[in-house]
Protein backbone atom coordinates (compact mmCIF):
# COMPACT_ATOMS: atom_id res chain seq x y z
CA UNK A 1 0.00 0.00 0.00
CA UNK A 2 1.37 3.21 -1.02
CA UNK A 3 0.48 6.43 1.41
CA UNK A 4 0.72 10.14 -0.17
CA UNK A 5 -0.17 13.36 2.04
CA UNK A 6 -3.11 16.49 0.84
CA UNK A 7 -1.93 19.55 2.30
CA UNK A 8 -4.68 22.47 2.73
CA UNK A 9 -1.81 24.53 4.55
CA UNK A 10 -4.37 24.63 7.91
CA UNK A 11 -3.78 28.21 9.88
CA UNK A 12 -4.32 27.24 13.62
CA UNK A 13 -6.09 29.56 15.56
CA UNK A 14 -3.65 31.98 17.50
CA UNK A 15 -1.41 31.04 14.45
CA UNK A 16 -0.39 32.95 11.33
CA UNK A 17 -0.61 31.95 7.57
CA UNK A 18 3.10 32.34 7.84
CA UNK A 19 3.28 29.80 10.24
CA UNK A 20 0.89 26.95 8.06
CA UNK A 21 3.17 27.78 4.95
CA UNK A 22 6.32 27.14 6.84
CA UNK A 23 4.80 23.73 8.98
CA UNK A 24 3.67 22.66 5.17
CA UNK A 25 7.28 22.90 4.03
CA UNK A 26 8.50 20.94 7.19
CA UNK A 27 6.06 18.71 6.55
CA UNK A 28 6.77 18.02 3.01
CA UNK A 29 10.53 17.21 4.42
CA UNK A 30 9.29 14.55 7.12
CA UNK A 31 7.00 12.66 4.59
CA UNK A 32 9.86 12.55 2.15
CA UNK A 33 12.40 10.97 4.86
CA UNK A 34 9.05 8.83 5.73
CA UNK A 35 8.61 7.16 2.54
CA UNK A 36 5.25 8.94 1.45
CA UNK A 37 4.72 8.92 -2.31
CA UNK A 38 3.36 11.89 -2.82
CA UNK A 39 2.72 15.40 -1.31
CA UNK A 40 -0.61 16.99 -3.40
CA UNK A 41 -1.38 21.05 -2.09
CA UNK A 42 -4.54 22.04 -2.36
CA UNK A 43 -6.06 25.11 -3.81
CA UNK A 44 -8.52 27.29 -1.65
CA UNK A 45 -9.38 31.10 -1.99
CA UNK A 46 -10.62 33.84 0.50
CA UNK A 47 -10.77 31.57 3.98
CA UNK A 48 -9.46 32.45 7.23
CA UNK A 49 -8.64 28.57 7.83
CA UNK A 50 -6.17 27.66 5.00
CA UNK A 51 -3.42 28.95 3.57
CA UNK A 52 -3.17 27.27 -0.29
CA UNK A 53 -4.62 29.40 -2.31
CA UNK A 54 -1.36 28.96 -5.41
CA UNK A 55 -0.09 25.36 -5.44
CA UNK A 56 1.66 26.36 -8.36
CA UNK A 57 3.96 28.98 -6.10
CA UNK A 58 4.81 26.11 -3.19
CA UNK A 59 5.55 23.10 -4.98
CA UNK A 60 8.87 24.64 -5.89
CA UNK A 61 9.67 25.41 -2.39
CA UNK A 62 8.51 21.78 -1.29
CA UNK A 63 10.53 20.03 -4.36
CA UNK A 64 13.49 22.05 -3.90
CA UNK A 65 13.40 21.23 0.09
CA UNK A 66 12.91 17.25 -0.61
CA UNK A 67 14.52 14.66 -2.71
CA UNK A 68 12.62 11.55 -3.83
CA UNK A 69 8.80 12.30 -3.15
CA UNK A 70 6.92 13.40 -6.03
CA UNK A 71 5.12 16.86 -5.39
CA UNK A 72 2.29 18.88 -7.04
CA UNK A 73 -1.32 20.13 -7.13
CA UNK A 74 -4.51 18.59 -4.96
CA UNK A 75 -5.03 20.35 -7.23
CA UNK A 76 -5.37 23.41 -9.79
CA UNK A 77 -8.85 24.69 -10.17
CA UNK A 78 -9.14 24.82 -14.12
CA UNK A 79 -11.71 27.39 -14.10
CA UNK A 80 -10.05 30.13 -13.12
CA UNK A 81 -7.14 30.25 -15.20
CA UNK A 82 -5.99 29.94 -18.98
CA UNK A 83 -5.03 26.19 -19.73
CA UNK A 84 -1.69 27.77 -21.68
CA UNK A 85 -0.78 29.44 -18.61
CA UNK A 86 -1.11 26.23 -16.70
CA UNK A 87 0.73 24.18 -18.90
CA UNK A 88 3.65 26.55 -19.04
CA UNK A 89 3.33 27.10 -15.23
CA UNK A 90 3.71 23.23 -14.68
CA UNK A 91 6.32 22.79 -17.65
CA UNK A 92 8.58 24.95 -15.68
CA UNK A 93 7.88 22.97 -12.84
CA UNK A 94 8.95 19.88 -14.57
CA UNK A 95 11.97 21.21 -16.06
CA UNK A 96 13.41 21.86 -12.80
CA UNK A 97 12.60 18.85 -10.94
CA UNK A 98 11.74 15.94 -13.82
CA UNK A 99 10.14 13.02 -12.75
CA UNK A 100 8.72 14.53 -9.59
CA UNK A 101 6.43 16.70 -10.48
CA UNK A 102 2.43 16.01 -10.60
CA UNK A 103 -0.67 17.81 -12.24
CA UNK A 104 -3.97 17.32 -10.25
CA UNK A 105 -6.68 19.01 -12.26
CA UNK A 106 -10.26 19.90 -10.87
CA UNK A 107 -13.55 21.89 -12.06
CA UNK A 108 -14.45 22.75 -8.54
CA UNK A 109 -14.07 26.72 -7.87
CA UNK A 110 -12.15 26.26 -4.48
CA UNK A 111 -14.07 29.19 -3.22
CA UNK A 112 -17.13 31.19 -2.60
CA UNK A 113 -19.09 32.32 -5.76
CA UNK A 114 -18.54 36.03 -5.25
CA UNK A 115 -14.38 34.94 -4.57
CA UNK A 116 -15.08 32.90 -8.06
CA UNK A 117 -16.21 35.80 -9.93
CA UNK A 118 -13.35 38.02 -8.96
CA UNK A 119 -11.08 35.13 -9.87
CA UNK A 120 -12.30 35.01 -13.21
CA UNK A 121 -9.98 37.08 -16.09
CA UNK A 122 -12.69 38.72 -17.67
CA UNK A 123 -16.51 39.39 -17.31
CA UNK A 124 -17.52 35.87 -17.95
CA UNK A 125 -15.85 32.38 -17.28
CA UNK A 126 -15.63 29.55 -19.08
CA UNK A 127 -19.07 27.22 -18.98
CA UNK A 128 -18.68 24.25 -17.06
CA UNK A 129 -19.30 21.91 -20.08
CA UNK A 130 -15.56 23.13 -21.49
CA UNK A 131 -13.77 21.21 -18.23
CA UNK A 132 -12.95 18.74 -20.77
CA UNK A 133 -11.52 20.30 -23.84
CA UNK A 134 -9.68 22.89 -21.29
CA UNK A 135 -8.11 19.36 -20.26
CA UNK A 136 -7.56 18.29 -23.49
CA UNK A 137 -5.57 21.72 -24.76
CA UNK A 138 -3.80 21.88 -21.72
CA UNK A 139 -2.22 18.43 -21.82
CA UNK A 140 -1.71 19.17 -25.60
CA UNK A 141 0.17 22.41 -24.54
CA UNK A 142 2.62 20.50 -22.69
CA UNK A 143 3.05 18.31 -25.22
CA UNK A 144 3.25 20.72 -28.36
CA UNK A 145 0.83 18.68 -29.97
CA UNK A 146 -2.15 20.69 -30.91
CA UNK A 147 -4.29 19.44 -33.77
CA UNK A 148 -3.65 21.39 -37.15
CA UNK A 149 -7.29 22.29 -36.92
CA UNK A 150 -6.99 23.95 -33.45
CA UNK A 151 -7.45 27.79 -33.53
CA UNK A 152 -4.09 27.40 -31.37
CA UNK A 153 -1.90 24.70 -33.47
CA UNK A 154 1.30 25.47 -33.13
CA UNK A 155 1.36 26.89 -29.56
CA UNK A 156 3.74 25.12 -27.03
CA UNK A 157 4.09 25.57 -23.53
CA UNK A 158 7.49 26.52 -22.60
CA UNK A 159 10.15 25.25 -21.26
CA UNK A 160 9.84 21.98 -23.21
CA UNK A 161 11.33 18.95 -22.26
CA UNK A 162 11.35 14.94 -22.74
CA UNK A 163 9.33 15.01 -19.45
CA UNK A 164 6.19 15.89 -18.36
CA UNK A 165 4.08 16.44 -15.18
CA UNK A 166 1.84 13.46 -14.54
CA UNK A 167 -1.87 14.73 -14.96
CA UNK A 168 -4.38 13.60 -13.10
CA UNK A 169 -8.23 14.65 -12.56
CA UNK A 170 -9.83 15.01 -9.21
CA UNK A 171 -13.13 13.78 -8.20
CA UNK A 172 -15.61 13.85 -6.45
CA UNK A 173 -19.01 13.27 -8.86
CA UNK A 174 -19.94 11.45 -11.56
CA UNK A 175 -18.73 14.06 -14.03
CA UNK A 176 -15.44 14.26 -13.73
CA UNK A 177 -14.83 10.90 -13.42
CA UNK A 178 -16.60 10.71 -16.54
CA UNK A 179 -14.03 13.19 -18.36
CA UNK A 180 -11.32 11.33 -16.92
CA UNK A 181 -12.56 8.01 -18.34
CA UNK A 182 -12.92 9.88 -21.80
CA UNK A 183 -9.73 11.21 -21.85
CA UNK A 184 -7.55 7.96 -20.36
CA UNK A 185 -6.25 10.17 -17.56
CA UNK A 186 -5.93 9.02 -13.61
CA UNK A 187 -8.56 9.63 -11.35
CA UNK A 188 -8.21 10.65 -7.85
CA UNK A 189 -11.40 10.26 -6.17
CA UNK A 190 -11.60 12.64 -2.89
CA UNK A 191 -13.46 9.99 -0.43
CA UNK A 192 -13.12 12.60 2.36
CA UNK A 193 -16.01 14.95 0.40
CA UNK A 194 -18.61 12.32 -1.12
CA UNK A 195 -18.48 8.22 0.37
CA UNK A 196 -20.43 7.27 -2.31
CA UNK A 197 -17.69 6.24 -4.70
CA UNK A 198 -17.03 2.85 -5.33
CA UNK A 199 -19.40 2.34 -7.95
CA UNK A 200 -18.38 5.75 -9.98
CA UNK A 201 -14.96 4.28 -9.58
CA UNK A 202 -16.01 1.26 -10.88
CA UNK A 203 -17.94 3.15 -13.45
CA UNK A 204 -14.81 4.70 -14.25
CA UNK A 205 -12.75 1.61 -15.07
CA UNK A 206 -15.15 -0.02 -17.18
CA UNK A 207 -15.49 3.22 -19.69
CA UNK A 208 -12.02 4.30 -19.40
CA UNK A 209 -10.32 5.15 -23.19
CA UNK A 210 -6.65 4.10 -23.49
CA UNK A 211 -4.58 7.24 -24.50
CA UNK A 212 -1.51 8.71 -25.37
CA UNK A 213 -1.30 9.34 -21.23
CA UNK A 214 -2.17 6.50 -20.17
CA UNK A 215 -2.72 2.80 -21.09
CA UNK A 216 -5.16 1.55 -18.73
CA UNK A 217 -7.50 2.49 -15.54
CA UNK A 218 -5.19 4.56 -12.42
CA UNK A 219 -6.84 5.34 -9.38
CA UNK A 220 -6.47 7.00 -5.93
CA UNK A 221 -8.33 7.87 -3.16
CA UNK A 222 -7.98 10.75 -0.44
CA UNK A 223 -9.66 10.53 2.86
CA UNK A 224 -9.23 12.38 6.22
CA UNK A 225 -7.40 10.55 9.00
CA UNK A 226 -6.06 11.11 11.82
CA UNK A 227 -3.80 8.65 13.90
CA UNK A 228 -2.86 8.78 17.40
CA UNK A 229 -1.76 6.77 20.42
CA UNK A 230 -4.63 5.85 21.45
CA UNK A 231 -8.07 6.22 19.55
CA UNK A 232 -9.83 8.52 22.21
CA UNK A 233 -6.62 10.61 21.13
CA UNK A 234 -7.25 10.73 17.60
CA UNK A 235 -10.91 11.37 18.15
CA UNK A 236 -10.48 14.24 20.35
CA UNK A 237 -7.72 16.27 17.69
CA UNK A 238 -10.53 15.29 15.27
CA UNK A 239 -12.77 17.88 17.01
CA UNK A 240 -11.07 20.41 15.41
CA UNK A 241 -11.62 19.99 12.25
CA UNK A 242 -15.48 18.85 12.06
CA UNK A 243 -16.12 22.00 14.44
CA UNK A 244 -14.13 24.52 12.02
CA UNK A 245 -16.55 22.70 9.47
CA UNK A 246 -19.73 23.08 11.29
CA UNK A 247 -18.99 26.59 11.48
CA UNK A 248 -18.07 27.57 8.07
CA UNK A 249 -20.86 25.83 6.74
CA UNK A 250 -23.28 28.17 9.32
CA UNK A 251 -20.97 31.30 7.55
CA UNK A 252 -19.26 31.75 11.16
CA UNK A 253 -15.62 30.94 10.09
CA UNK A 254 -13.30 30.64 12.91
CA UNK A 255 -9.91 32.75 11.95
CA UNK A 256 -8.22 29.32 12.34
CA UNK A 257 -8.32 25.95 13.02
CA UNK A 258 -10.10 25.60 16.78
CA UNK A 259 -8.58 24.24 19.39
CA UNK A 260 -10.62 20.55 20.02
CA UNK A 261 -11.56 21.57 23.64
CA UNK A 262 -13.76 24.66 22.37
CA UNK A 263 -15.65 21.55 21.17
CA UNK A 264 -15.21 19.53 24.25
CA UNK A 265 -16.75 22.57 26.60
CA UNK A 266 -18.88 24.29 23.87
CA UNK A 267 -22.70 24.18 23.87
CA UNK A 268 -24.18 22.85 20.61
CA UNK A 269 -27.67 21.93 19.41
CA UNK A 270 -28.75 18.53 18.60
CA UNK A 271 -28.91 19.57 15.14
CA UNK A 272 -24.95 20.36 15.32
CA UNK A 273 -24.05 17.81 17.17
CA UNK A 274 -25.56 15.52 14.78
CA UNK A 275 -23.84 16.79 12.14
CA UNK A 276 -20.02 16.64 14.10
CA UNK A 277 -21.44 13.13 14.41
CA UNK A 278 -21.75 13.07 10.85
CA UNK A 279 -18.22 13.89 9.83
CA UNK A 280 -16.71 12.27 12.90
CA UNK A 281 -18.49 9.31 10.76
CA UNK A 282 -16.71 10.30 7.34
CA UNK A 283 -13.31 10.68 8.76
CA UNK A 284 -10.67 7.79 10.06
CA UNK A 285 -9.88 8.22 13.42
CA UNK A 286 -7.93 6.03 16.02
CA UNK A 287 -4.96 4.29 16.83
CA UNK A 288 -2.35 3.16 14.24
CA UNK A 289 -4.04 -0.47 14.83
CA UNK A 290 -7.51 0.69 13.91
CA UNK A 291 -6.26 3.47 10.69
CA UNK A 292 -4.50 0.99 9.09
CA UNK A 293 -7.31 -1.21 9.40
CA UNK A 294 -10.13 1.17 7.82
CA UNK A 295 -7.68 2.29 5.54
CA UNK A 296 -6.65 -1.16 3.90
CA UNK A 297 -10.71 -2.11 4.28
CA UNK A 298 -11.57 1.08 2.40
CA UNK A 299 -8.79 0.61 -0.31
CA UNK A 300 -10.16 -2.65 -0.86
CA UNK A 301 -13.70 -1.42 -1.44
CA UNK A 302 -11.92 1.17 -4.12
CA UNK A 303 -9.73 -1.66 -5.45
CA UNK A 304 -6.98 0.76 -5.17
CA UNK A 305 -3.28 0.42 -3.79
CA UNK A 306 -2.39 4.20 -3.26
CA UNK A 307 -4.44 6.35 -0.57
CA UNK A 308 -3.81 10.16 0.04
CA UNK A 309 -4.13 11.10 3.73
CA UNK A 310 -5.64 14.82 4.60
CA UNK A 311 -4.82 15.34 8.44
CA UNK A 312 -5.74 18.76 9.96
CA UNK A 313 -5.24 19.03 13.66
CA UNK A 314 -4.80 22.36 15.69
CA UNK A 315 -1.11 21.95 16.79
CA UNK A 316 1.28 21.13 13.99
CA UNK A 317 2.92 18.31 16.46
CA UNK A 318 -0.43 16.43 16.22
CA UNK A 319 -0.60 16.18 12.88
CA UNK A 320 3.34 15.36 12.54
CA UNK A 321 2.73 12.52 14.99
CA UNK A 322 -0.15 11.59 13.12
CA UNK A 323 1.51 11.01 9.88
CA UNK A 324 4.58 9.37 11.72
CA UNK A 325 2.17 6.58 13.06
CA UNK A 326 0.68 5.95 9.80
CA UNK A 327 4.43 5.37 8.07
CA UNK A 328 5.19 3.22 10.74
CA UNK A 329 1.39 1.12 10.83
CA UNK A 330 2.14 0.81 6.89
CA UNK A 331 6.22 -0.03 7.35
CA UNK A 332 7.05 2.45 4.93
CA UNK A 333 10.75 2.55 3.19
CA UNK A 334 11.83 5.40 5.25
CA UNK A 335 14.96 6.81 4.64
CA UNK A 336 17.93 8.35 7.83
Amino acid sequence: MKLSVLDQSPIRMGGTPRDAVLATIELAQLADKLGYTRYWLAEHHNTRTLASPTPEILIPALAAATTRIRVGSGGVMLSHYSPLKVAESFRMLETLHPGRIDLGLGRAPGSDRYTAIALQPGPVGPPLESYPNQVNDLLNYMDGELPEDHPYHGITAMPSGPTSPETWLLASSMGSATVAAQLGLPLSWAHFITQDGPAIVARYRETFQPSQWLDSPLVNIGISATCAETTEEARKLGLSRHLMRLRRDQGQPYDGVPAPELALEGEFSQQELAYMAQQQERAIEGDPDVVKREILELAARYEVDEVIVLTITHRYEDRKRSYELLSEAFDLESQS
